[in-house]
């Protein structure tokens, strides 16, 4: 009960600090455009920042689909070390004239509908992606939060260092980041 509590009073803080937030003045660069219909399916989370809502030993994937009104459904599922998992739904709206690089990404849950969408510059950012499609670096403008995806739940660690150096010269804290190298 306690830790539903917490959990609760920490998305109410995160949600009303994002709908006061303004763009930062200094955003990391994204990618130039995104192809909705090629970056749809599943992403396996490689290595992130610690986030409130995901336990450090959770590993995590993402199932991405394209809607006929041009929206992403989404369905996140982190997966415990016991091999338990638990998955949270949402959609994703493209940042106009972002050419799908930014999308306002807004959970199905309470606080989501209690305090709307995310800020019209969108919370979910692109900062990289191969040009097939097989890995992404993905997080929000402020660099609080950061993901590296990729379509196969390992990537070799030379790739993994030039992303993880990329990241760090866009700002990001990457001595924090969580790595996630069991097999699925």
């Amino acid at each position: 009960m306690i830790r539903l509590l917490t959990f609760s009073l920490a998305l109410l803080g995160l949600a009303l600090s994002t709908a006061c937030q303004s763009l930062p003045s200094d955003p990391p660069p994204t990618v130039e455009a995104v192809e909705l219909d090629q970056y749809i399916g599943r992403w396996y989370e490689i290595a992130r920042l610690p986030v409130f809502f995901q336990e450090e030993d959770e590993r995590a994937m993402a199932d991405y689909s394209l809607q006929k009104d041009g929206t992403v459904a989404l369905v996140n599922t982190a997966i415990e070390p016991n091999g338990s998992t638990h998955s949270v739904t949402g959609s994703a709206v493209p940042v106009e004239g972002s050419q799908n690089a930014k999308l306002k990404v807004t959970i199905d849950n309470f606080f989501a509908k209690l305090f709307g969408s995310p800020p019209d510059y969108g919370n979910y950012w692109i900062f990289a992606l191969e040009s097939d499609y097989s890995i992404a670096m993905v997080g929000s403008p402020d660099r609080k939060t950061l993901w590296l995806l990729s379509r196969q739940p390992q990537i070799p660690a030379e790739q993994l260092d030039q992303y993880i150096n990329r990241a760090t010269n866009l700002g990001f804290d990457t001595s924090k980041l969580i790595y996630n190298n069991r097999p699925l």
